[in-house]
């Protein structure tokens, strides 16, 4: 059963990383036919992400009230309506009205999810979960595009995306009974650790616990680094760097590719390293890549510069998710996953335009500084969690050892 059930949660996370990527496939064919202007599709994204951080943020509590069937249910219920009404909208007005239950919706079942999977299974799960984000964000395009150029119209691309939905719906509300029996299996919930129950801190409050901000902050810059390039990598290449923008944009096709394979790759490393050795690895060959881009190079090292990137990237999200409930330990696991989520959400939403901002005001030339920028602060603040949860682990082991004598 919790085989079956974690193929349940695999499907949700495709359903997850359908929506994320279809506004901006359609939003060509849908912005003339509202007549709006070109940033409007901007304005929308803030607002699912903006709903999203509100929901990531309130999680925690949620979920210890509803569990994580009932949240996971309802929140692709939401979803899956909000997707309809994107196919049905006569305006504007009704996209953004539709925009908040997506953002919501997205928010609860994401920080659900990775709580669940990081509490109660294996580390590569975590990587193989985000591997799965990455084939429903490029399913998305890929469903659009073909009932775009069928003749047919972007509201049949969100018909179609939504029924698939709808789908899972019915399948999460014939599946619910299963998520409390394989929580009551010893095959699947396992004991904590030593190291768990000495990060177990019951009368603290989440946020007070010590590592937790620069776990946050870790969350924060590698959203920035991964949404920056994605959003930005094609501009420079084409105007700093003189590539062509077919060329440009299979380039930074390359870097997602790294991302997704990078996580595929990474579910069976883990069998044999560590999560923290992994995420050290994965931000040091990042750190390197943003060092290609940075660098005088020829045009084609940046190549070089964008898989490195990408593969660097792939393993430290799911890891350091998978990594929450042993630094800070079970109890408050939840809470906290929600603040990472939110945290990571403001990342990718914010500082992409600030990239922009700075771009517009100085040159696209700026693009590889900030990369680098944000990707040396990663690699410090995750540097000085691991300092952190060291200190912590080797007190414990002191006051454990004083105490048996």
């Amino acid at each position: 059963m919790a085989l079956f059930l974690l193929v349940i949660i695999y499907l949700a996370f495709i359903s997850l990383g359908l929506p994320d990527s279809i506004l901006g496939a359609a939003w060509p064919v849908m912005q003339p036919d509202f007549g709006v202007p070109l940033e409007a599709a901007g304005y929308l994204f803030m607002t699912i992400a903006g709903c999203t951080i509100i929901s990531s943020l309130a999680s925690g509590a949620i979920l210890k009230r509803f569990g994580t069937g009932k949240v996971t249910l309802v929140s692709c219920l939401m979803t899956a309506v909000a997707l309809l009404g994107f196919s049905i909208a006569p305006s504007l007005i009704w996209l953004f009205a539709c925009a908040i239950p997506l953002g919501l919706g997205a928010g609860a079942v994401d920080s659900g999810l990775n709580h669940y999977v990081a509490s109660h299974y294996k580390a590569h799960h975590m990587s193989w979960l985000h591997c799965f984000w990455g084939v429903g964000a490029t399913l998305g395009p890929i469903v659009m595009a073909h009932y775009i150029a069928g003749q047919s119209s972007w509201t049949s691309g969100y018909m179609a995306i939504s029924g698939l939905q709808f789908s899972l719906v019915i399948i999460l509300l014939l599946t619910l009974p299963l998520w409390g029996k394989v929580r009551k299996s010893p095959l699947f919930e396992q004991d904590m650790t030593d190291e768990e129950a000495i990060s177990d801190q019951k009368n603290v409050s989440p946020l007070k616990i010590k590592g937790v901000p620069f776990a946050l902050l870790t969350f924060l810059f590698y959203c920035s680094v991964e949404a920056g390039v994605g959003l930005w990598g094609s501009s420079y290449l084409v105007e700093t760097k003189g590539v062509p923008v077919a060329a440009a944009a299979q380039w930074v096709s390359f870097y997602y590719a790294g991302i997704t394979v990078g996580r595929f790759i990474t579910g069976f490393v883990t069998f044999k390293i560590s999560n923290r050795t992994l995420i050290r690895t994965g931000q040091l060959l990042a750190i390197t890549g943003a060092l290609l881009l940075l660098l005088p190079f020829p045009a084609a090292v940046s190549l070089a510069g964008f898989i490195m990137i990408g593969l660097g990237l792939a393993p430290i999200f799911p890891c350091m998710l998978h990594e929450t409930p042993a630094r800070f330990g079970k109890t408050h696991a939840q809470s906290i996953m929600g603040y990472q989520m939110a945290v990571a959400y403001t990342g990718s939403t914010f500082m992409p335009p600030l990239i922009g901002f700075l771009a517009a005001t100085f040159t696209l030339g700026i693009f590889p500084i900030c990369v680098f920028a944000f990707t040396a602060l990663m690699l410090f603040s995750s540097e000085k969690l691991n300092r952190i949860i060291k200190k912590k682990q080797l007190m414990a082991h002191n006051e454990a050892g004083s105490s048996s004598y």
